[in-house]
């Protein structure tokens, strides 16, 4: 029977000093790591720390079934979305585990996912705790970004675009699949949205890559719809947006059309970024995603709030201008189904 220490040993310490992928010996990023009552991290120079913590519980977040090797995943991506979200570099996390047994198998599979991803980033585990309880996950994340470099909520401006990257929606109609609330006839279609939903991808070097050309950011965690209410709202601005522009993908789009609709417009579990930037920025913001190699669309414009609109907002339209009639909402922790 593994105590509270031999786990941490077996499956997670030994790992803080993993080689790189070239065989080249890895450099510590904290001061002091795993072993003692805190580990200490220093910022390169000229940095600031940016600082983020996701919790993901079985039965909320991911079902008692999940593959532990993507759920090892997803759950520092997460984390490392938030750092994308602000154009930060992630440098290192702590991971606070609750288990409701030992099981070597599930912490084998579930450490490999967690740093898989982590050794990508050269993101450092660097402290936690562990204790027997309900499933449940929760990661810190640490990162660095320099003064007044940071992609916040409350900068987007009058005449922005606003951008997305890849697709939405899949992670949503993943989900729906899992709960055969729909399905999807071509397996291959149906995996990638499983996928999407397990395994998401954080957009961190497209993040550091906007750093100085975008405005505003965040990554679509809850919907776009909610997430991008988050910027309107701290922004003190309004959004017209074309929801037939909104990127999806073909598993998606060989669902039914409001089903479609709802997964990419406020679905959830995308975990791409949702960005403003000045309509001259154009050309750069789609040579920097080409460079990423990573899909970005432009779906909208930020405007003032004139004297028709007098609260942050987002007015839908058509591929052809026309008002779309939407209720729609993010995804709520306390009011979901």
């Amino acid at each position: 029977m593994l105590s509270e220490f031999s786990l941490i040993e077996r499956f997670f310490a030994r790992r803080a000093s993993a080689p790189l992928s070239n065989g080249a010996a890895r450099a510590p990023r904290a001061a002091l790591g795993i072993g003692d009552d805190c580990a200490l991290i220093v910022p390169p120079p000229g940095q600031q720390l940016a600082i983020s913590t996701d919790m993901l519980v079985e039965g909320r977040h991911f079902f008692a079934d999940v593959d532990p090797h993507a759920l090892g995943h997803k759950a520092l991506a997460v984390n490392l979305s938030d750092l994308a979200a602000m154009g930060a570099a992630p440098h290192a996390f702590t991971l606070a585990l609750a288990l409701p047994s030992a099981d070597e198998r599930w912490l084998a599979a579930f450490s490999d996912g967690l740093f898989a991803l982590a050794e990508r980033f050269g993101c450092e585990l660097i402290g936690g705790d562990t204790t027997s309880g309900p499933l449940n996950i929760c990661i810190t994340v640490f990162g660095d970004v320099p003064p007044n470099a940071a992609l916040r909520r409350d900068a987007a401006r009058p005449g922005d675009d606003i951008w997305v990257s890849g697709t939405l929606g899949d992670a949503r109609a993943g989900l729906g699949l899992l709960r055969d609330e729909w399905h999807v006839a071509d397996e291959a279609l149906a995996a990638r949205c499983k996928r999407a939903l397990e395994r998401p991808e954080p957009r961190v070097g497209l993040g550091l890559a906007l750093r100085g050309v975008a405005h505003a950011a965040l990554d679509i965690s809850d919907g776009l719809a909610g997430d991008l209410m988050h910027i309107l709202k701290r922004s003190n601005a309004r959004a017209i947006v074309d929801a037939d522009a909104v990127p999806i993908s073909d598993a998606l789009a060989s669902l039914p059309e409001g089903v479609r609709r709802s997964c990419a417009l406020a679905g959830g579990d995308d975990y791409e970024l949702c960005f403003t930037a000045p309509a001259e920025t154009r050309g750069t913001v789609e040579g920097l995603a080409e460079r990423e190699n990573v899909r970005v669309t432009r779906i909208g414009t930020i405007e003032a709030i004139g004297s028709v609109a007098h609260a942050p907002s987002i007015a839908w339209r058509d591929r052809n201008g026309a008002p779309l009639s939407l209720t729609l909402q993010g995804f709520d922790h306390f009011h979901a189904d």
